[in-house]
């Protein structure tokens, strides 16, 4: 099972033709921006401003103080069923198709998908997960850029640094009712003991990659959804 697993996993297309007009840049060519900001976005025509406003400063001024810094955000619109895309058009206009472009699937594929078709189509070194609703300050990139270069050497180029807001959870659970804070540590309970033991915080959508580990990791997904 497991053989035939991988098999499949990197025989996968890593085009999805659907949601794609004329060419695009592909995972496998050498990378020709510093980083690449995935942000897999459903019906988020509301939240999704707040969002690229706050990331498309940052990076701005950032690239200001660093002529050398280059980047670029990539909005993969899945399936939205709102004003998503032409939102997140605006912002292709504003800073340029080089810096702000919008991927936008016919159907809904679910956060895996959209994320993984947004990874395919990257041109940086390393490549940012960034969740539309905002829910990490963007400026926190500098935190996971940091846990990235303390984890060198990469083997062969791999590694990832994953955001947490863990820290806030008491917070966070005084503004949720009991059966919701219930829900959580159960699901966390599972996750934690199911599947991953090393990652406090798994469901922080801000995550670092290099080039290579987010080519090896999404060229093995299998589920799209959630």
């Amino acid at each position: 099972i497991c053989l035939i697993a991988h098999v499949t996993a990197t025989t996968m297309p890593h085009e999805d033709a659907e949601c794609r007009k004329g060419s695009a840049p592909n995972i496998h060519d050498p990378a020709t921006r510093g980083l690449s900001v995935v942000v897999p976005s459903y019906n988020e025509e509301n939240r999704l401003p707040l969002m690229m406003d706050e990331a498309l400063d940052y990076l701005e001024k950032r690239q200001k103080q660093d002529p050398s810094f280059t980047y670029e955000v990539i909005v993969v619109n899945d399936g939205s069923k709102d004003q998503t895309a032409k939102v997140a058009e605006e912002y292709c206009k504003k800073y340029g198709s080089d810096k702000v472009r919008v991927i936008s699937l016919e159907r809904n594929r679910g956060k895996g998908g959209a994320v993984r078709t947004g990874v395919f189509s990257s041109r940086g070194k390393t490549i940012l997960m960034a969740d539309a609703d905002g829910a990490t300050k963007f400026a926190d990139i500098e935190k996971v850029e940091e846990g990235l270069k303390n984890l060198r050497p990469w083997p062969e180029g791999m590694a990832i640094s994953c955001g947490s807001r863990a820290h806030l959870e008491k917070d966070s659970i005084a503004k949720r009712s009991y059966f919701r804070t219930l829900l959580m540590y159960g699901f966390h309970f599972l996750v934690w003991f199911l599947c991953v033991k090393e990652i406090r915080d798994t469901q922080c959508g801000f995550k670092l990659l290099t080039r290579e580990a987010a080519l090896q990791t999404f060229s093995n997904l299998h589920i799209e959804r959630w």
